[in-house]
């Protein structure tokens, strides 16, 4: 068990207050069970807080891997509206929908 006395500023459990942080905990959507949260909401909007309420880091680190692939593979520039919306629509279906798709022609690189 930790002791909780020790905290110091190094410490990611240490809030710069004087006090511990408890955890973000969610029902992770994508691994269907009890998981640590986010941080703190990856977007300042309502979708932003939909994800911050059902989304585990472990599940966050997954979609930023897809995310890098698909930008990858469509050659997508992240500045534009339209790649900002596919990606969106795409995190969407990643996190609440069916998953999202791979593209046709990506091939998983190999190890």
């Amino acid at each position: 068990m930790r002791d909780l006395g020790r905290l110091h500023r190094a410490s990611p459990d240490y809030n710069g207050l004087g006090s511990v942080m408890m955890a973000h905990t969610v029902f992770c959507v994508r691994n269907k069970r009890e998981m640590e949260g986010l941080d703190e909401p990856p977007f300042d909007s309502e979708f932003g807080q939909k994800i911050f309420k059902n989304v585990s880091k472990a599940a966050w680190g997954e979609w930023v891997e897809r995310q890098k692939m698909l930008l990858n593979e469509y050659r997508l520039q992240p500045w534009t509206l339209q790649a900002q919306e596919f990606l969106v629509a795409q995190m969407q279906e990643f996190f609440f929908g069916e998953g999202s798709a791979l593209p046709s022609e990506f091939v998983p690189p190999s190890h």
